[in-house]
């Protein structure tokens, strides 16, 4: 028998619980013809909470070093490509259109800190940034401070964490952060920009999360636990010691807080901070002084949440302080930071959710969200008249750029919209005058004017109204016919605000909807809106989704024979659990890492984040919760019955979802669904929680999703329809 085994032999022999070791490299299959499913062995595993015992029969799948895992894993993407293979020429033709609608030589707007620009750009046909500065003015001579092609040479994977913050205050030494396996360990480095020398001594295994102190050769980092992630331990760093000396400064005992440390904009104040769902507490530090030691700005309260900057002889806070649900503006005195101190700068309103604020030396800028749609509010300190901006379009995000510097009357403002690319404003806040610094030119005859935009509400089952954004090319019909992809996410007050994507327009230019189902569990709608999905009330997260989707087929958006649905991580869940809820309406579905296995993951706080989220989902250690969450795991929720077209991603190396909530899901449908609809685990064996590394490879991997769906909605020429 030849060494390297056949796919279907392979998935024989996982399905039969083989205590060999099969050779992990299985051949692709021809095609969809020849292919047999991979039916990974079942070997039960009882688990007991409660009094109640559930059965896993998957539960060696977690086992990493495991041959025969990483045989299943790859018997799955053999039998993905297997049945893909007739979408190949559709991939590659979707793959040129998306990497035709990009200008390849491109650069970031420069951000001016002290007598340097700095922005990062790319090159034709590179797959990574390069980092790079000009001094004085913009017209002078460009200094590369780093190519991250050069670095990632070699690499399957490569990430680099830094950014303009990252260098030292004398803008001489560079800190940056290296991931090669996509696990979010970094290896920090430190390099000379005046020498071009890379300092031999590294930090290695940690966040990547640091900050400066103001003598230029102190650096404090974060260190995360090397089993649950947990960022943890603060440590102080010196240019040219060891390491295995560096100073612990902080270290955060309670596992469901994360520690990281930053430093306030003024420069003047090094802040490490603890965090989690319910509660912030803060220390500061004169950044002049790195020895000395942190002080409490306010100690931890349950409920208590806040949020500091600097500015003159007052740290300014965002907090919801005193029941302030959507959040207030409050100041307090440099000598008594404590509560009991604090001023109310900004009252809480009960329909503006305050976002966040920048201070200028005349100025203070706000970011708020109303009916579901971010603000930008311009106050002068002298109490002059205060304005908005306006953006005029229906859905949209705009958002505080870049804007290192106090002494400045012009707010930097980044806006995007699901027909108007993604642009940086310069805006004179006293003038009330918008420059546009920059617009990301869209190549292959885009036109904003072909396509439609709205944003409409569907009533959810309890009466809710739930925000529904959605884009389509002018040309496609409003009479029930055309295919709709909603995408959902829902989840730890994250919004999903409607931003434009280059790559969505072959998706539109072929007749889909494309649709943003503001769910309950994000924040678009305010706090509130968040704590409607959160606990003991995330199902309607999962019921506003399938409510909007209904919505679009009653009001005519939408095909119901051809309805859609995407959502990762986190809105992975939301995917797995609609499928459940509501298999019949799902024409098709694409789960990104999806958090699956939601009760037997919260229930092991040795897996990385568990402890953090108890606040998000619930302990299940609690009976109540136990039994809330058991009722709609998608892992333990999983029948006999059909089940729409699905496409599962996953990421060997994922520190966020690990890879085998999703391989076990996808077994267990694989074994009990009744339906002969396409099911499909892609799993990139060389990545992590966001994917492949490469601007490239991300667009293949669009490119590999759109076609998935393209070709279950019976749109998969090749040619692109219009141009």
């Amino acid at each position: 028998m030849p060494r390297i085994l056949p796919a279907l032999l392979l998935a024989g022999l996982l399905g039969a619980g083989c205590n060999g070791t099969p050779e992990p490299s299985a051949p692709p299959l021809a095609d969809a013809e020849d292919a047999v499913p991979p039916m990974a062995r079942v070997q039960p595993v009882e688990l007991e909470k409660h009094g109640h015992v559930r059965t896993d029969d998957y539960y060696w799948l977690r086992e990493r070093d495991d041959p025969a895992v990483i045989a299943y894993l790859e018997a799955e993407n053999a039998y993905t490509e297997a049945m893909t293979a007739h979408t190949r020429a559709l991939r590659e033709a979707l793959f040129e259109e998306i990497k035709g609608r990009i200008v390849e030589d491109d650069a970031s707007v420069p951000v001016r800190l002290g007598d340097y620009y700095y922005y990062d750009r790319y090159e034709e046909g590179r797959q990574y940034p390069i980092y790079a500065r000009k001094k004085g003015s913009l017209e002078a001579d460009e200094e590369v401070i780093l190519d991250v092609n050069a670095l990632a040479e070699g690499h399957a994977f490569f990430s680099a964490r830094l950014s303009p913050r990252t260098v030292s205050p004398d803008h001489r030494w560079l800190a940056y952060g290296v991931d090669t396996v996509g696990r979010r360990f970094y290896t920090v480095h430190f390099k000379n920009l005046e020498t071009g020398e890379t300092l031999e001594t590294t930090l290695p295994n940690v966040t990547g999360n640091l900050a400066w102190a103001n003598d230029n050769r102190t650096v404090f980092y974060t260190k995360q636990d090397p089993e649950t992630l947990r960022w943890h331990r603060v440590y102080r760093h010196t240019l040219g010691t060891d390491p295995a000396g560096d100073a612990l400064v902080y270290e955060e005992a309670d596992e469901t807080f994360s520690a990281f440390v930053r430093k306030s904009k003024s420069g003047d104040f090094l802040f490490i901070g603890a965090s989690q769902t319910l509660a912030d507490e803060y220390h500061y530090l004169d950044a002049d002084h790195p020895e000395g030691a942190f002080e409490v700005l306010h100690p931890r309260e349950r409920g208590l949440e806040y949020s500091p900057e600097h500015f003159g002889n007052y740290f300014y806070l965002r907090t919801n302080e005193g029941g302030a649900t959507n959040f207030k503006l409050v100041r307090t005195s440099l000598l008594a930071t404590p509560k009991s101190h604090w001023e109310e700068v900004l009252p809480h309103r009960d329909d503006v959710y305050l976002q966040g604020f920048e201070i200028f030396r005349d100025h203070l800028v706000l970011a708020e969200r109303a009916e579901g749609l971010t603000q930008l509010r311009i106050r002068p300190w002298d109490g002059g008249e205060e304005h908005y901006i306006d953006f005029g379009e229906p859905a949209y995000l705009a958002y505080i750029d870049a804007n290192p510097a106090f002494d400045t009357g012009v707010l930097r403002y980044g806006y995007t919209s699901l027909t108007t690319p993604r642009s940086v404003y310069d805006y004179d806040m006293a003038a009330r005058e918008r420059t546009l610094l920059k617009q990301d030119e869209i190549l292959g005859g885009f036109s904003p004017g072909d396509y439609a935009a709205e944003r409409i509400y569907a009533t959810a089952r309890d009466g809710a109204r739930v925000p529904v954004s959605l884009v389509y090319h002018k040309d496609t019909p409003r009479d029930g016919t055309a295919p709709v992809l909603v995408y959902g996410y829902g989840s730890y007050g994250s919004s999903r605000d409607a931003t434009f994507s280059a790559a969505r327009l072959s998706l539109l230019d072929r007749g889909f909807v494309y649709a943003i189902a503001h769910v309950r569990g994000g924040q678009e709608m305010g706090r509130a809106w968040y704590e409607d999905g959160k606990l003991l009330k995330k199902m309607n997260t999962f019921t506003d989704f399938i409510d909007a989707a209904d919505h679009l087929v009653d009001e005519g958006y939408a095909d119901s024979a051809r309805v859609f649905a995407q959502g990762g991580s986190a809105g992975g869940l939301l995917m797995g659990a609609v499928v459940n809820l509501r298999p019949d309406r799902w024409r098709g579905v694409i789960a990104e890492v999806p958090f699956v296995d939601v009760i037997t993951t919260m229930l092991d706080d040795s897996i990385p984040l568990t402890t953090s989220e108890y606040d998000e989902w619930g302990n299940p250690n609690v009976q109540e919760y136990y039994d809330y969450i058991l009722s709609y795991s998608p892992y333990d929720n999983v029948e006999a019955k059909d089940y729409p077209a699905m496409l599962v991603t996953a990421g060997l190396h994922d520190s966020q979802v690990q890879y085998w909530e999703p391989a076990k899901w996808v077994a267990r449908l694989r074994a009990m669904k009744t339906d002969a609809n396409p099911l499909l685990l892609k799993t990139n064996m060389e990545a992590g929680h966001g994917g492949a590394s490469g601007r490239y490879e991300r667009y293949r991997e669009t490119a590999f999703e759109y076609a998935f769906l393209l070709d279950l909605a019976g749109l998969s020429t090749v040619e692109q329809p219009r141009s």
